[in-house]
């Protein structure tokens, strides 16, 4: 039986790394896409491929005889416009190339974020209202991203929906990114103790696109199985819960830094990840050990 081959954009970003790895600890053939040469990631069956999906020329020849696609980019800190050009019509472009070519699978990072998380709201599955049009320009292009991958036919489309995705890297939202902007900022430590931090390790979430993109989760008739064949399925993927209290407290103490607790209005529901557990998802970084390694990564 030869391996499957499957081709993974962002391939050198924290989940598109991951995502490499994890699918080389399944035996498949990796066709890791980046813009710059030698960025890839260095492991057995990788093969790097240095262009823009968001060519069609390049997009047609990187998916070309491939067995599955996983698009893991969006350019989260740019304005609305950037959002659009590169995670909607760039994943747009290389996914309706896979769509021409006969790959028949599409694996697409989406985010918890396209969920309405507004105070009040209760816990959120896959069949819960999404943000609407005025809501922050991450939700809606995510969601919009999500809807015209909908929309597209002859292949089957799975939608992991994670919440913050914690793990190390200079890339890392959870780990890097945000908790500088909570040293450098005053404003950025005040937060209500009890607001839910739904959260997903970055290997948890790897894990489950590679067993998706190999076939180890296989489609089905009914969502609740797995993926439906041909059809487009989203799957929230979130560990246990934690709340501001987990997240904030660890990077101030951390940083040697007092938070400021107050009682604005929060979400203290839930992203409900029952129907990746039923597919056989099981997470196995727990809270305290995501929240040590950040810790370590902070003092270090």
């Amino acid at each position: 039986m030869t391996s499957p081959i499957v081709v993974v954009t962002g391939a050198n970003g924290l989940v598109g790394s991951h995502v490499v790895s994890a699918l080389g600890e399944r035996g498949a053939t990796v066709r890791a896409v980046v813009r710059r040469v030698g960025t890839a990631p260095q492991h057995p069956h990788v093969e790097e491929h240095v262009g823009d999906f968001a060519d069609p020329t390049f997009a047609a020849t990187v998916v070309a005889g491939a067995d599955a696609l996983v698009t893991t980019v969006h350019p989260l800190g740019s304005g609305r416009d950037d959002q659009r050009r590169v995670g909607l019509d760039g994943t747009m472009t290389i996914a309706e190339a896979a769509v021409d070519a006969g790959v028949p699978l599409l694996v697409h990072v989406s985010t918890a974020g396209v969920y309405d998380r507004s105070p009040g709201m209760g816990d959120v599955d896959e069949s819960a209202a999404l943000v609407p049009d005025d809501s922050s320009a991450y939700g809606v292009v995510k969601r919009d991203v999500d809807a015209a991958l909908e929309r597209l036919a002859s292949t089957t489309r799975v939608l992991l929906r994670p919440p913050a995705i914690l793990g190390p890297g200079p890339t890392s939202i959870w780990n890097t990114v945000r908790p500088a902007e909570i040293r450098d900022d005053e404003a950025e430590r005040h937060a209500n103790p009890d607001q839910t931090f739904a959260w997903v390790h970055v290997d948890d979430l790897a894990s489950i696109a590679a067993d998706v993109a190999t076939g180890a989760i296989a489609t089905a008739d009914d969502p609740e199985s797995g993926p439906v064949a041909g059809g487009c399925t989203p799957v929230n993927v979130a560990s246990g819960p934690a709340t501001q209290r987990d997240y904030l407290g660890a990077v101030t103490d951390a940083l040697d830094l007092e938070p400021t607790w107050d009682d604005s209005p929060a979400w203290t529901g839930q992203v409900v990840a029952d129907r990746a557990r039923r597919w056989g998802w099981t997470p196995r970084v727990d809270l305290s050990t995501a929240l040590e390694e950040l810790r370590a990564g902070l003092r270090g």
